[in-house]
């Protein structure tokens, strides 16, 4: 029976309205995509990630797994979308004969200097089994310092947080019902209870506007702190407060100690490990001093020496610890022993910085409370009395 085929314009309508009801479609998967592809690339990765996978990857290197079927497999493994993509795009170059490092290099910014040019000597020494263990020991530590410091700085924020918004409901929601009988009296106010009545009615009036205000202050002072001049005014503010300057001098020595340590150990130069920590330090003026110091030390001359010219960055043990390693050839073992000395410096700073911040926010709180019962109080007083 011969098949009767339609018109040539009816296949054509028919074809056009197909293309016409999956065009919506397709529009709706690529805008998914885009959104998917956006949302992987600005996802940040957590800390946890890299510790499983540096970890893990040197028990399966250990074992005599081949480092790209480690990688494959570390690849699955992980829940991160994004740090599965970039460990998926590094196997494939490790199987096209790239080396680990040539492969991570398009990726440094996630993992970060350090940890490339440890992997690189690692490769080149034929001990990435080491070094991969080395640098879990360094990301730990460093995770666990930034969350002693996170943690200890926690309660105090909360607490002002607190104090700040009850502060504010009182002034908006209970000042002006107290102060409200004192405006239908003609006696003289004392200046305490003018001052309160007035900040009162401002924040009633102009709150919004306050709000919007601090909002975009704190946005401006947000910006300019990422600035190269925002940074050393507030680094070398952070240098010279009394309770935290102390803190962040420790955390950033550990830091100098532990990762000059590991670099060393793994045969790294020594110009070259000063450069390298200057990057993973926080404060730029340690920064600074790191960059300037590895430039002396091209020019000769110890670095015990180099370092005692930052005597308000270095204290004298540094120094003097730094002198014994140059002597005995043993610098590595020293800073490692230096590291685990200030680290655990500061986890009991961290651990007594609740109460020692603790009685501070209380007169803090007191002089508030004080100050707004004075002004409640003393109007009171003098109308009774005039009764």
């Amino acid at each position: 029976m011969p098949v009767i085929l339609p018109p040539q314009n009816e296949q054509t309508n028919q074809s056009e309205k197909i293309a016409e009801m999956a065009a919506p479609q397709n529009e709706k998967k690529n805008i998914m995509s885009a959104i998917g592809h956006f949302s992987k690339k600005f996802s940040t990765i957590p800390i946890s990630e890299k510790l499983f996978f540096v970890q893990h990857l040197s028990i399966m290197l250990k074992a005599g797994i081949s480092l790209s079927v480690a990688l494959k497999t570390l690849g699955k493994q992980t829940g991160n979308k994004r740090f599965a993509g970039i460990i998926n795009d590094i196997s494939k170059n490790v199987e096209k004969c790239v080396s680990f490092t040539e492969s991570l290099r398009p990726h440094e910014k996630i993992f970060g200097q350090l940890f490339v040019s440890m992997i690189e000597s690692g490769e080149i020494s034929g001990k990435l089994e080491d070094v991969l263990k080395r640098l879990y020991i360094q990301f730990k530590k460093n995770h666990e310092l930034v969350s002693k410091v996170k943690g200890a700085l926690t309660y105090p924020a909360v607490i002002l947080a607190a104090m700040t918004g009850i502060g504010i409901f009182m002034m908006i929601a209970v000042v002006p019902k107290i102060t409200v009988m004192f405006k239908d009296f003609n006696a003289e106010l004392p200046l305490a209870t003018k001052l309160l009545i007035k900040l009162s009615d401002s924040l009633v009036a102009y709150g919004l506007l306050y709000l919007i205000g601090s909002v975009v202050f704190a946005l401006i002072i947000f910006q300019f702190s990422k600035t190269i001049k925002g940074k050393y005014i507030f680094h070398g503010l952070l240098l010279k407060l009394p309770i935290f300057a102390p803190i962040i001098k420790k955390i950033n020595l550990a830091r100098f100690a532990r990762t000059i340590s590991s670099l060393l150990k793994t045969d790294i130069m020594i110009i070259k490990s000063f450069q390298i920590t200057a990057n993973v330090l926080g404060n730029v003026y340690y920064r600074d001093a790191l960059n300037e110091m590895s430039n002396k030390i091209k020019k000769g001359g110890t670095i015990n020496e180099i370092i005692g010219n930052y005597p308000k960055l270095f204290s004298p043990v540094v120094i003097q610890m730094i002198a014994v390693g140059e002597e005995t050839g043993e610098l590595d073992y020293i800073l490692e022993e230096l590291a685990e000395f200030y680290e655990g410096e500061i986890d009991q700073t961290m651990n007594n910085l609740p109460a020692i911040i603790e009685p501070l926010l209380i007169l803090i709180l007191g002089l508030v409370v004080g100050g707004m019962a004075v002004a409640v109080i003393m109007p009171m007083y003098s109308l009774t009395s005039a009764i």
